[in-house]
């Protein structure tokens, strides 16, 4: 792959405490022309470290962690955060008001949107400046 097609590409930070359901997004992913999973993450503390370790365009966001929570690496990121997808089971009214106070881009139910994921990033990278 040449530097060019490097730029291109959306870095993605996916953190999920759920192993089928990471490897689902993964597949889904890899599927996704000029997209790069940068790593996968189950806990808040090592989306914490990740986000300040590596280039990422978009997280992938689940609300309830090993350890901690979605809402806790999103406090800890503050203003300077990547685009984030919300994909959680716990889309009720509360949770998607408090994600919409840190302007989250994306609110996904995993039960019924997880099918959107690739047209979203794909949106998302012809959005992405060169």
């Amino acid at each position: 792959m040449n530097e060019v097609e490097q730029a291109d590409e959306i870095g993605v930070l996916l953190v999920e405490d759920s192993p089928r359901i990471a490897e689902r997004i993964r597949e889904l992913l890899t599927q996704e022309a000029g997209v790069r999973i940068l790593a996968t993450v189950d806990s808040e503390s090592s989306a914490i470290q990740a986000l300040r370790q590596l280039p990422v365009d978009l997280m992938i966001l689940d609300l309830q962690l090993k350890g901690g929570t979605g809402f806790g690496v999103l406090e800890a990121a503050g203003p300077k955060r990547p685009m984030t997808i919300v994909m959680t089971n716990y889309a009720q009214p509360q949770y998607r008001e408090r994600a919409r106070y840190f302007g989250i881009e994306h609110f996904l139910n995993k039960a019924q949107d997880f099918e959107k994921l690739p047209m979203l990033i794909a949106g998302m990278r012809s959005q992405k400046p060169n």
